[in-house]
Order: C-alpha cells, then structure tokens, then sequence
C-alpha cells in the first residue's frame, strides 16, 4: 500500500476558519487568538462570581430564606450551573460546532442576566423588609418563581458557554507544532488565572456595591460586563481556528456499548490484527480524528470490534452497522471515556467540599466583626477574595518556577503528573477543613463567652479574618486541583471529544455541588432526629458547624486513600495514539497497518 502525502493527511487534520476553509497557520491561532478568548473569561467570570459569590446573602435578606434552604438553593443552583454544559458539548460536537454553541448560548446568558437584574431591582418582585429580626414576610410564589426562572435560564446560557470556550481556547494550539505544544502547557494555568482576575474583582467591589450600594447596580454591572465579554469574543472572530466536526460522540460510545453486549458471546482473537478497522486512507481524509492503537484494558468492550464469522462475506459485514461493529478506534476512544470517569467519581467529594466556601463560609462571615475601622464593613462575601488572591499569586509561581524545576528533576513537561497534582490539592483541601472546624470551635466559644448564642443579629467579637486561613488554604488547594482536573480531562479526552472531556470536568463541579446539597439535607435530617437539635440551623450561634467540618475532613481523607488507588491504577493516553505515526526526519504521514479493512474481503 502507498503512503499518503504530507499535504493530504496535514490537509484534513488542520483547522479550518468559520467558513470551512483552511486557515493560515502564521495569522491564527496560538496567543493571538487567545488573548480575546482569555479577555472574555475574565469579564464573564466577573459576571458570574458577582452573581454567585453574594447568592446565598441575597436569598436570606432579600427572599428570606432560612441558612439550610438557601444553602441547598445555591448548591442546587450551582450543581445545574455546571451540568448543563453537557448539553452544549453535544451540540458542539455533533451540530453547530463550539464558535456557534457558544456564540448562541451567549445570548441565552445574557437574557438570564437581564432577567435577574429586573428581579433584585423592581419593588414587586421582592417581599417587604423585615420588621424584626425573627419577623420577615414570606415571598410570594410569583416573587421566588421569578427570581429562580432568571437564575435557571442563566444556568441553560452557561451550558453553551462553559464546555466550548476553554476547549475552544486549546484549540489554537498545533499539538504536532514542537513550539505551540509547549505554549499549550501554559494555557490552562493563564486561563485559570484569566478567572481569578474576574473574579476578585467580583468578590470585592462587586460584592462591596451590593451590601452597600444596591442589589439593582450589584447585579446591574455583571449584566454589563457579560455584554462586554461577549463582544469581546465576537471581536477575535478572524483569528480563530476552528476543529472540524465528526459526528456525535456520544452516539459512538453508546454504539461500542451496544456492540460489546451484543457480541457478548464472540471470542477474542489471539491475533488483534483481526479486529475490525478502517483503512489508513479513510481516517485520514474523512476523519479529523486519527487512529488509535488497540490497549488492553477494559477488554469487554474489545468485543464491540469482533468481526466474528461476518468476515466471509464482505456484504454481511457492511450489513452489521455501528451498532453491532465498531472499529478499533472507536473501541479506544470509549475506554479513554471510561478510564476519565473513574477519575471523575474518586473526585467528586472533594467538589463536594469545596461548596461550602459558596454556603457556610459566608454565613460564618456574617455572625463576625467585619468592620475596619469606625466606618467600613467588609461583606462576608468578600473573604472569598482570598481564595482568587492565592491563585493569582500562585498560579504565575507555579508556571515560571515550579513547573521547571520539577521539569528538571523528574523530567516531565509537566513538571509532576496531573493526577498528581489533583491529589496535593485534595491534601491541602483537607488541612483547610481542619483549620476551619478548629476556627468555627473558637467562634461558638467566644458567642458563649459573651452571651451571644440567642442573639445571632448581634456581631460576636471576634474579627472576620480569623476565616482567612481556610480560605487561602482553599485558594492553595485550587491552585493544584481545579487547574490539573479541568486539563486532565481536556488533554486525555479523545480528540473529537473535547468538548465532552471539558463538560466531564463541569459536571464533576456540577455533581459535587448537588452531592453538597444532598449531605446537608442529610445531616440535618439525622441530627434533627427523634426531637434532638440540628447541627444545622438558621441561628449559626447554635449550630454545630464544628461537627459537620470533622464530618466532612473525615470523609475526604477516606475519599483521598480511594483517589490514590485510581490515579495510580490510571493509565494514562499514550502521546503516539493522538496523533498519526510520525517520521523522525519530518512530519510527514506515513503508512499505519490496516488492522481489518472492509476493502479487504
């Protein structure tokens, strides 16, 4: 068989621009393109964290919700903020590609931004104020329905946007070109660092206008700025190279599934080269995606490739369909789905924990001395600051330092693995919940000492900085874990997968924050039982937030043992199985073996 060109293999697996025509690799792409889409994070993470920093305060002063319903609320609300993205990586994948998911999507958000500004600025929208610190009027039906149909449809707009712009961001980058590989390896670390920037602004003066300014200009500005965002992405239009669709990928995983049952009963053969492939020639020029090497892991599904007796006749075989016989590369892409997914359950508590910076955090901030000085207060929100502040000093350190001087001991491009670097986050996230159920046993001390358990609108003595360890711990902890969980899944998705191994990570977030909402619910169903007090209850000053702090670091150091044994049974995807085989001397597309060709019967 002859080998194909380098133009006609380099023809296909380069990007293309909006219209579908090959792009100029020297004027798109790399930095170029992704200053706009890091410029448009920043804004956006500023309309979002505006949002969801101060959330849980403006449901208990505003709608007058008790500690535990806005808790789960904002849990609940955060879970679907971060599931929904699975939604717009199908899309992406399989219909309008990332540009236009995210390009539709965002005007959903913005609707949903409007909608909620209307809904903290207009009179009838809201119940009256409180006449007493334990009298509050009830909000209407037509007043929460409202306020959550905002917060649900921003949630619907996200899921367009979330899964697309960081994968979309990645895309700029040529993994077969040496020096824009290397410039890859820093995009998720300055992406990260793009939405702490957006966000400190949030949890600060966001936050600051909110409690002291209004709710209508709090949530007014966000809305502006995701306007801002979105005409800044529109504005890099003709920098951007854009990854050709190939069909749904989730439609193929669920066809290998289907097939390996189906086959269930045929034998492995000893002798791979008899498991069903398409030629070289056909992947190259009908498919972005290359071929993947058989592995031997998850051997079952291996059974999806059987061509089974079908192979004496090639007319039977062209009858069988996707939904009796996959190739091997489809075979491989699904085990790499599911080898990502084990990962994605022995993270999920600790996404879980990481709420409680959203919920419980901010409601210790608030029963504390906030004030500076005689006449400045600081919003409780606003300690989340320091988490975003960890990271924007961390993540530079980490990529100009760090990373090099592990490069040089281990050899790694990386410096350490990802899983590696997930798992010091989840280290540094358990120290962070020791400190804060050692911080929370020095409030309820200090509350007894002066009288204050039955008076909880009374401000105990004790400065709201004693929260700041906790909260840089977290920012520490992120630091390692969110940056290396959001690239694992991106770098060892399937390369037409990509949007999906980004909803992957979102939905880990998505999941976690749902898990939080349900542990709640669940501890202070337990505690309550049999007439016994809850340790969760409105009046903080007689909660047990201590309890449910040694309950939670207990659980995540047992999840931690359980992360260790995944990451270290985790293979992880082989570099050469991305990419088509390379020459030494040149980059050319040379000949791969056909394993089973159709043609061939």
């Amino acid at each position: 068989m002859a080998a194909f060109s380098d133009v006609e293999c380099q023809s296909v697996d380069q990007m293309v621009d909006l219209k579908g025509h090959p792009v100029n690799k020297a004027l798109t792409g790399r930095w170029k393109a992704c200053c706009f889409l890091v410029g448009y994070e920043a804004c956006e993470r500023l309309a979002y964290y505006g949002i969801a920093s101060n959330l849980v305060v403006y449901l208990t002063s505003e709608l007058h919700e008790g500690t535990v319903a806005s808790s789960t609320n904002v849990s609940n609300w955060g879970g679907t903020i971060w599931i929904t993205p699975v939604i717009g990586a199908f899309i992406a994948d399989t219909y309008l590609g990332r540009f236009w998911t995210f390009s539709i999507f965002s005007g959903v958000y913005i609707v949903g931004m409007v909608c909620l500004t209307i809904a903290v600025s207009l009179p009838a929208l809201k119940p009256p104020p409180c006449t007493s610190p334990t009298v509050c009027p009830s909000a209407t039906t037509t007043q929460v329905g409202f306020v959550y149909f905002a917060l649900y449809l921003l949630s619907l707009g996200t899921g367009g946007t979330k899964p697309n712009i960081s994968s979309f961001g990645a895309d700029q980058f040529d993994d077969k070109d040496p020096a824009e590989g290397v410039q890859k390896l820093s995009f998720f670390n300055w992406w990260m660092f793009s939405i702490c920037f957006g966000s400190l602004v949030a949890q600060t003066a966001l936050v600051y206008i909110q409690d002291n300014v209004g709710w209508a200009w709090g949530y007014g500005i966000p809305t502006a700025s995701l306007v801002v965002s979105a005409t800044i992405f529109l504005v890099g239009t003709p920098y951007y190279r854009h990854r050709r669709r190939s069909g749904s990928p989730l439609l193929q995983i669920v066809q290998v599934m289907v097939a390996a049952i189906r086959n269930y009963k045929e034998c492995l053969p000893d002798d791979e080269s008899l498991l069903f492939e398409v030629s070289f020639k056909e992947t190259c020029i009908h498919d972005p995606q290359t071929r993947l090497p058989r592995t031997s892991k998850f051997r079952f599904l291996d059974k999806a490739a059987v061509v089974g007796k079908a192979n004496e006749n090639s007319e039977k075989l062209a009858a069988l369909g996707p939904w009796r016989l996959c190739t091997v590369t489809q075979v491989e892409q699904t085990k790499l789905v599911v080898g990502m997914m084990r990962i994605w359950l022995g993270t999920l508590l600790f996404t879980s924990v990481a709420g409680n910076s959203l919920t419980f955090f901010i409601k210790q901030g608030t029963t504390l001395n906030r004030h500076i000085g005689a006449n400045f207060e600081i919003p409780a929100a606003s300690l989340g600051a320091f988490i975003t502040l960890s990271m924007l000093i961390l993540v530079p350190v980490y990529d100009k330092f760090f990373v090099p001087f592990m490069r040089r001991v281990t050899g790694l491009n990386r410096g350490i693995t990802l899983l590696q670097r997930m798992g010091i986050g989840m280290l540094l996230q358990i120290f962070a919940m020791v400190v804060a159920a050692l911080v929370e046993v020095k409030r309820l001390q200090i509350a007894r000492d002066h009288g204050l358990l039955d008076k909880p609108q009374i401000p105990i003595p004790m400065t709201i900085f004693w929260l700041t360890p906790q909260y840089i711990l977290m920012g520490i902890s992120n630091t390692f874990s969110e940056i290396a969980t959001l690239e694992f899944f991106y770098d060892q998705a399937p390369l037409n997968m990509k949007s999906i191994g980004t909803a992957i990570y979102t939905t880990n977030i998505g999941v976690g924050l749902f898990c939080s909402s349900l542990l709640i619910t669940i501890v202070h169903k337990v505690t309550s039982h049999n007439g016994r007090k809850s340790w969760l209850v409105d009046n903080l000053n007689r909660c047990r937030l201590d309890y449910f702090y040694w309950l939670l670091t207990i659980l995540i150091t047992i999840n931690l043992g359980v992360f260790i044994f995944l990451a270290k049974t985790y293979h992880y995807k082989s570099q050469d199985a991305t990419t088509a085989t390379v020459s030494q001397g040149n980059e050319s597309c040379v000949e791969l073996q056909v394993t089973k060709n159709l043609s061939s019967h």
